[in-house]
């Protein structure tokens, strides 16, 4: 079977995934965000009869979409950006491989250039995508999360952390999955800190418990235990604007018929499915 193949079956039931996953959103745990909700409703909680907010601009404060992690979220980007454009907001991302990330390795580098790329993008909302590579103490991970909040509210930005997908470690790994197991942790202390500018959405309703290589027989994560495939993409990507609809309640987002088979499934990004 071609890989081309195989990603064309992959999609072939995004539209059950969509309405399951749309189901399953609704239980999934948002911390930090109830106070943001009733900001993107406005003052009255009305919406125009457009779908735009009135306090706080088109698509109740959704306007921007910036979109930060590492090569997980590179992968995620592909049908966000589809999506998003289906869905009439603005969506960038600098998400990136090997990094991303805003503690562990490289992070002192990289912070030299993420508050100019969050400034020059000016988004409404920074949505990170917590790394793989986000190793340290708890301690450290809310220092580095409040750093990026920090940067975000500097900016005229609302944060939205999403937990990563649970993955099969290999060795390069297995050191640091009890760092990874508090990172839920200490982006939920951050928010709690600011429910108004920040939230934490548990993207458990999307993966499951484990890592999972096969879904309803169709590839659905790679092959080298980290990654997403096509599938698992488009599903997480359908939870997410399901979610942000929650927190944004001007925000309507594209049925995912509009945007599922647009093309992105076939980049090389996507690997080991």
């Amino acid at each position: 079977m071609t890989k081309t193949r195989s990603l064309t079956l992959g999609l072939a039931g995004v539209a059950l995934l969509a309405a399951a996953c749309s189901a399953q959103s609704g239980t999934s745990g948002a911390s930090g965000g109830a106070a943001m909700a009733a900001t993107a409703s406005g003052a009255n909680g009305q919406n125009s009869a457009n779908g735009a907010d009135s306090a706080n601009g088109t698509n109740g404060g959704l306007a921007k979409v910036l979109f930060l992690g590492d090569s997980i979220a590179v992968q995620e980007a592909l049908p966000l950006a589809a999506a998003f454009k289906a869905s009439n907001v603005q969506f960038q991302s600098i998400a990136a491989d090997g990094g991303g990330n805003v503690l562990g390795p490289d992070s002192d580098h990289n912070w030299q250039a993420l508050p100019g790329q969050i400034a020059s993008a000016k988004p409404t909302v920074l949505v990170y995508q917590i790394a793989s590579y986000d190793w340290g103490s708890q301690q450290d991970q809310q220092a580095a999360y409040q750093k990026l909040l920090t940067t975000a509210t500097a900016n005229g930005a609302k944060l939205v952390f999403v937990t990563m997908p649970p993955i099969k470690a290999d060795d390069f790994y297995q050191p640091h999955l009890a760092d990874l197991a508090h990172t839920k942790a200490a982006a939920q202390a951050v928010a709690a800190s600011s429910p108004n500018q920040a939230a934490v959405l548990d993207a458990a309703a999307v993966w499951g418990p484990s890592y999972q290589q096969d879904r309803d027989g169709k590839p659905d994560r790679s092959r080298d235990g980290v990654h997403t495939c096509p599938q698992s993409a488009a599903r997480f990507t359908n939870w997410l604007l399901d979610q942000l609809h929650g927190q944004f309640a001007g925000f309507h987002p594209a049925a995912a018929q509009t945007w599922a088979n647009a093309g992105w499934s076939a980049s090389p990004d996507f690997h080991g499915c």
